[in-house]
């Protein structure tokens, strides 16, 4: 007997008890029985006992197909899988055991043999007139064929009757039975059981013969299930109609109104609809309207009064609908280009007006009006005319307002692009990104009436766009990622802020903040710069972003955190190439913005890192480069584009650099692109030679800082090899030469950093190992020194003498320029740093600069191309030619954009033929040798002689600048540069140069224009200009020249006046009197004191100009960033000679604010007020034209800052004197005819205003002063506002008993007070009361009262009525006069 498993035996034990039990071959213990299926009843035990039932199943029968489903080898198994797999034998093979049990599809297909069609018949559809396919629906088939017994399925009868009706049509038949039924939509069904139709009535045009029809209309008797069905309806038809004609017509009535009575109201409604359904039925109807006579005529007397009585009813519901219908088809007929049918599905009533948009559009006209039209753009942006024509297969016209015409407007593709459809978003912000490309390229400046991007930008299409972007469908990110693109960034703008890259400063660059006056506006009551910034960064944190952005449209996007979506859509989504570029174009803008900007780029997690993981790799694929390779991922390959965005992003600031070489290894990659030649490197050529450029230009911005310059070391053979193969560039012809140049100019100009650099590197090192800077903070070294550049300027040298020989030959000199102007800048920043090296002999250095400006310079400025170049200064020059620097026609302020978009002509200052970069090189170059070597300044003086210099720097000075936005700052700030280096040779050869007296008019009116334009950044050549040009003697001729005398001599002939009156006297001592040539002379002396005072009182652009000072003179370890100062206008006012004298009104006005009275002033400030009146007496004599920019009435106001400031500083005699000069220069004809003082002035918030308050200095402390007075009464002309006569008659008649100045010291005619007469009466009323109070008298105010007199007496004595208006202002005079003696009493 078998034991039973216990507990803790294992597998092998049940194993073991497993073979045993096989091996004895005994009963099991248990028998498994299966149950009958109670579904099938109890006989249904097993399957095999219950027989086949015939038609248990509802059979579809398809021709071409067999009943039985084929055979599969092997078979899929039915029974269980572990019943199957549980018992093997030994002698099986598992191999064939393997290929029983698979499963796989090829198992399936296996034996699929393909059936043999060669001798099957091929027919083409059968053109039909249908529109759409015919649908087949199992209501039109009859259920006639039965097809065995039993239950079958309404669709397998449907079928059958298929099968059946298609076998009968195409067998052969003797004739065709038309079976005729008609239909009665308001008939009833007076029998209940048949559901037969009523009579018919008595119209033949109207309704069937009902009973002499052959089937009926409703029961067809597919329900009874049976095989007969047809058969047993068609007998009750018969029986039914037997009996209808067996009763008479009341009976048939009475038996309708008794079913109305007993049916639902709705069944009786379901039949009656019943009967419109069927088509037969409707052609019998008009088959049965050819016979109407014969109809009538064979109906019995009793049906045919039936009729009759039911057609009157019938025809009053029935003719208004078939009205409608005839005419709404006859207007469809005649307009719809596809005319509906019965047959169609829903198309058996007619809705025109639904149909209305299937008809013709009109044809575009020209609307004969005024008002303009909406615009509309095609989907590529492009501006549709009004007129045009355009059909309709171009998807133009899917918009509802203005139909016919072609083109979407601006709201319909907002509308569009938030659709639910993501094909409309997409195609919507494709063509707003292309609209807007077009608009910033001024497409539409001479079309459309307005600017599109500030429409766009007012009605929230930023903000679309930023929606868009957090899109989670990927053609949505990418297309607003293109439009985002197409706002922003523009190409052109890149590639000439590359093209001056390597120019001199062309590093540095002005950040793209955009000049909006109305947010200056709100923030005007800011103070301090410091304090300035914080509140406004807080004011903004705390603005909405719409607000932000309608300012400034970058800082508006990165309050949205865009950089964070950008970062998730390269990171996540990694779109196509196309869009990562365009992020990277975007990055690189934002970039550009400011240094917060930056920081900002930089903070945002994974944003860098996924940048240069991604799109900066060391190694990728090298099938990139193969030609015709498609490029579908920009992931994993190196890209220009990424790396220039480095570089920008580098500008920023020195602590951004240090961050993007150290914590996220671009020092390896540096290293990676620049070892390699752009030949070797797998990717497409002109991509490989970017990626070069873009790498030497990141490295020349952290060499700028002094930073990387470690790589010099590791890298120094690659750069000795690209410096042997620059005379190369000279007989290359390949179509990449101006890539090749661009690369070469990169290159040397980080040379140009590096030794700049290491030319402080001995200072560096000499005060660290001082014990003298102690306090100050310890500068490291860099960690590259003299002795390894000094080497570089033999190979530069060379090759540049070898580019300079070209110098003839145009084509190619236009394509080396931008190397030949690097070449230059390297040798002159070279010799001024070997100029200041400790182990340089200071002899060696001289005798190298004399052998250059022997051998390579002077024959270079002998050659005629130079002539031509300076020629061509004019023409290409910004300041000749604003136009050319003036913003783009589509330009909005909150985007800031240089408006290059299109290109720049060749002649234009950035232009391929200008000459500015490279003379800009040269000037600069020969400065440094002139500063390092005087004894050369000679040598050059033939460039100060040059035609064409002197005529662009006499046209320059003249001509008003341009407005400084963000187009013209950084086109402006080149120009400048060269007009500072012209000026500071001319400096250099004014003590040298005995003949260069006859240019120092000239460079003198350029250095004054030049103070007043130089930009932020600037602040070392505006130093410069006033410390060695402004105030220099040598620029002012006329004071050794005989210039006093000539004034003198003026003054004596009354040159350009009628008559000269005497100076005002002073209310002080008597004052001796002094010609304006003493004065003049006087002036010339104190010109070093007169520098002095002007150099102080710009102490407060001290910080600004320590930043400036280092980037100019190359001290690369404390420059903290390239980007410069915001550009909100130029550094000096226009009106800066006048900027001591404002800047001591401002100081006691404060001081009188703040409750503090100044009785008197120290020394010191009288000193400075008679120093700004003597250089502007100088100015105004002899540089008149310096001052024309200034108004005549702004400068009387700064002159009334002498009598405002303190209570007697205009009494002190020097102060006076030069008051009463510059008096007699703004009283001359010309200056009164333009003295306007009812226009804005700059500077001055209201002139009636600061008029009021010189008006009560006067009642204070004039002490009756002339010349005071003429100031009072110089803005009381005629022509100017009456509110200021009225001010002095009528709030300040005090002042009329000491405005005693007299008429021989007056100096303006009285023709300009007493004409034209006065008109306003309450002035006159004033004037007149004035007179008879005797509060104006001769001996008291002898001008203004010969004034009152004149205008008094032209009223009376012009006038014929004016009796009244006398005695009215008598008796108020007298009233007036009588209070004034009883307040005396």
């Amino acid at each position: 007997m078998l034991s039973r498993p216990k507990p803790g035996e294992s597998e092998a034990d049940l194993l073991h008890f497993q073979n045993q039990f096989l091996a004895a071959r005994a009963s099991p213990a248990v028998k498994i029985v299966k149950k009958a299926d109670k579904r099938k009843g109890k006989e249904g035990s097993t399957d095999a006992e219950t027989p086949p039932l015939q038609d248990s199943k509802d059979v579809v029968m398809l021709d071409g197909f067999p009943d039985t489903l084929p055979a599969l080898t092997p078979a899929p198994p039915k029974k269980s899988k572990i019943k199957s797999a549980s018992v093997h034998f030994e002698d099986e093979d598992p191999e064939e055991r393997l290929e029983s049990h698979d499963r796989h599809i090829t198992a399936v297909f296996s034996k699929i043999i393909e059936r043999d069609t060669s001798a099957v018949s091929v027919t083409m559809p059968v053109p039909t007139g249908d529109p759409f396919p015919r649908a087949f629906h199992r209501s039109e088939i009859k259920s006639e064929v039965q097809l065995g017994s039993g239950r079958k399925s309404i669709f397998a009868q449907k079928m059958a009757a298929k099968r059946a009706a298609e076998k009968a049509a195409t067998a052969p038949s003797a004739a065709e039975c038309v079976q005729v039924r008609s239909t009665a939509p308001d008939a009833l069904d007076p029998v209940g059981s048949a559901g037969e139709a009523p009579l018919p009535s008595s119209k033949g045009d109207k309704d069937g013969d009902f009973l002499t029809s052959q089937r009926p209309c409703l029961i067809t008797g597919e329900g009874l299930g049976s095989q007969r069905s047809e058969e047993e309806a068609q007998a009750i038809h018969k029986e039914n109609l037997e009996k209808l004609q067996s009763m008479s017509e009341e009976e048939i009535l009475q038996e309708q109104a008794r079913l109305l009575a007993q049916l639902d109201p709705s069944l009786v409604a379901f039949l009656k609809s019943q009967r419109g359904n069927n088509e037969g039925q409707k052609k019998e109807l008009k088959m049965e309207l050819n016979r109407p006579e014969e109809f009538v005529e064979s109906l019995p007397v009793a049906q045919h009064g039936v009729r009759s009585s039911l057609s009157m009813q019938e025809s009053g519901l029935e003719e208004p609908v078939r009205k409608e219908e005839n005419m709404k088809v006859e207007v469809i007929d005649d307009d719809l280009p596809v005319k509906p049918r019965k047959e169609w599905i829903h198309m058996d009533n007619v809705e025109f007006e639904k149909l209305e948009w299937m008809k013709d559009l009109p044809s575009p006209r020209q609307k004969k009006t005024k008002k303009g039209m909406q615009a509309r753009f095609s989907l590529k942006g492009e501006l549709i005319p009004a007129d045009a024509d355009l059909p309709t297969h171009l998807g133009l016209h899917h918009h509802g307002e203005e139909a016919e015409r072609a083109g979407y407007s601006l709201q319909e593709l907002f509308h569009l692009s938030r659709s639910q459809v993501t094909q409309q978003r997409t195609l919507a912000l494709q063509v707003l990104g292309r609209i807007v490309q077009r608009a910033r390229a001024g497409e539409f400046a001479s079309s459309l009436k307005g600017s599109v991007l500030r429409l766009l930008l007012d009605a929230g299409f930023l903000f679309l766009l930023r929606f868009s972007l957090d899109d989670a469908v990927e053609n949505v990110m990418a297309a607003s990622v293109g439009a985002l693109r197409a706002l922003l960034v523009s190409l052109d703008d890149e590639k000439y802020l590359d093209w001056t890259f390597s120019w001199y400063q062309g590093m540095a660059a002005f950040p793209f903040v955009p000049n909006n006056e109305e947010e200056e506006e709100e923030e005007e009551e800011e103070v301090d710069g410091t304090e300035k910034s914080q509140d406004k960064k807080l004011k903004d944190e705390n603005k909405p972003d719409p607000d932000v952005a309608r300012y400034d449209v970058v800082k508006g996007l990165l309050k949205t955190r865009i950089q964070h979506r950008l970062r998730y859509i390269l990171e996540v989504v990694r779109p196509v190439p196309a869009v990562v570029l365009d992020i990277l174009h975007i990055l690189t803008h934002i970039a550009r913005h400011s240094s917060e900007a930056c920081s900002q780029l930089l903070d945002c997690p994974r944003l860098i890192e996924t940048i240069v993981r991604e799109f900066l790799p060391t190694q990728w694929d090298p099938k990139v480069a193969e030609p015709g390779f498609l490029l579908t991922s920009l992931h994993g390959v190196a890209c220009a584009s990424a790396m220039k965005f480095i570089r920008v992003l580098a500008s920023g600031g020195r602590n951004a650099t240090a961050r993007l070489l150290n914590t996220f290894e671009m020092k390896s990659r540096l290293s990676r692109f620049i070892a390699e030649e752009p030949l070797d490197v797998p990717l497409p050529r002109e991509e490989a030679m970017g990626l070069s450029t873009e790498a030497f230009r990141l490295w020349a911005v952290a060499a700028a800082y002094g930073q990387a310059c470690d790589l010099y070391s590791d890298l120094y053979p690659v750069l000795v090899r690209i410096l042997q193969s620059l005379p190369e560039l000279l007989s290359r012809k390949s179509p990449v030469v101006e890539l090749s140049v661009q690369r070469a100019a990169a290159v040397v100009t980080l040379l140009t950093q590096v030794t700049q650099t290491a030319g402080y590197t001995a200072e560096l090192q000499a005060k660290l190992s001082s014990n003298n800077s102690e306090d100050s903070e310890q500068i490291p070294p860099p960690p590259v020194a003299w002795s390894q550049v000094s080497g570089l300027q033999p190979f530069l040298e060379t090759s540049l003498k070898k580019i300079l020989q070209q110098i003839s030959q145009t084509e190619t000199w236009q394509t080396l320029q931008p190397l030949t102007t690097t070449c230059v800048i390297f040798m002159g920043v070279y010799y001024s740093a070997y100029s200041q090296q400790p182990s340089v002999n200071p002899v060696d250095c001289l005798e190298e600069l004399e052998r250059l400006t022997s051998e390579m310079l002077q024959p270079l400025l002998s050659q005629p191309a130079i002539d031509s170049m300076w020629d061509l200064l004019r023409p290409c020059s910004a300041l000749c030619n604003p136009l050319s620097c003036s913003p783009a026609p589509e330009s909005v302020g909150s985007i800031a954009s240089l408006s290059c978009t299109g290109g720049k002509p060749p002649l234009s200052l950035v232009g391929s033929k200008s000459p500015f970069p490279f003379l800009t090189a040269l000037l600069f170059l020969i400065n440094k040798i002139t500063h390092i070597h005087k004894g050369l300044t000679s040598k050059y003086s033939s460039v100060l002689g040059f035609r064409g210099l002197k005529d662009y720097l006499h046209q320059s000075w003249q001509t008003g600048p341009p407005s400084v936005t963000p187009s013209s700052a950084w086109i402006l700030r080149h120009e400048y540069h060269l007009q500072y280096f012209v000026l500071a040779l001319a400096q250099r050869m004014a003590g040298t140069c005995p003949d260069y007296t006859q240019h120092a008019s000239l460079h003198h009116c350029v250095a004054m224009a030049l103070l007043s334009r130089l930009l932020p950044g600037s602040e070392y050549l505006a130093h410069e200009v006033l410390l060695d040009l402004a105030f220099n003697p040598e620029f002012l001729p006329e004071g050794k020249a005989g210039g006093p005398e000539a004034a003198d001599f003026s003054d004596i002939l009354h040159l350009g006046t009628s008559a000269k009156p005497a100076q005002p006297g002073s209310a002080a001592a008597f004052l001796p009197k002094v010609t304006r040539g003493a004065l003049l002379r006087e002036s010339y002396q104190n010109l070093p004191s007169i520098r002095s005072c002007y150099l102080s009182h710009f102490v407060h652009l001290q910080p600004t100009l320590m930043r400036s000072q280092v980037s100019y003179q190359g001290r690369n370890y404390l420059i903290q960033s390239m980007l410069l100062p915001e550009v909100r206008g130029p550094i000096l006012p226009s009106d800066w000679p006048f900027f001591p004298l404002i800047s001591l009104y401002n100081k006691v006005t404060n001081a009188e604010t703040r409750g503090a009275i100044l009785n008197s002033l120290p020394l010191d400030l009288i000193n400075t007020v008679t120093w700004n009146l003597q250089w502007v007496l100088l100015l105004e004599t002899w540089r008149s034209k310096i001052l024309q920019s200034i108004p005549t009435a702004a400068k009387l106001a700064r002159l009334m800052c002498v009598f405002l400031t303190g209570s007697d500083l205009f009494l002190e005699a020097p102060i006076h004197r030069y008051t009463a000069a510059l008096l007699s220069v703004y009283c001359q004809p010309k200056a009164l005819d333009s003295l306007n003082l009812d226009a804005p002035l700059p500077g001055l918030a209201s002139f009636h205003d600061l008029y009021i308050s010189l008006l009560e200095q006067f009642e204070g402390v004039s002490f009756g002063d002339p010349l005071f007075g003429v100031f009072v009464l110089l803005p009381l002309q005629k022509r100017f506002s009456v509110h200021l006569r009225l001010s002095v008659f009528g709030e300040h008649t005090n002042t009329l008993r000491a405005l005693g100045v007299p008429l021989q010291q007056f100096p303006v005619p009285l023709e300009r007070y007493t004409c034209p007469p006065e008109d306003n009466l309450n002035l006159l009323r004033l004037y007149f009361r004035t007179l008879v109070t005797g509060a104006l008298r001769h001996t008291w105010c002898p001008v203004l009262y010969v004034v009152a007199v004149a205008h008094v007496n032209s009223f009376i004595f012009s006038q014929e009525s004016t009796t009244q208006f006398y005695l009215k202002v008598e008796k108020s005079a007298e009233s007036d006069h009588g209070k004034e003696q009883r307040g005396r009493i």
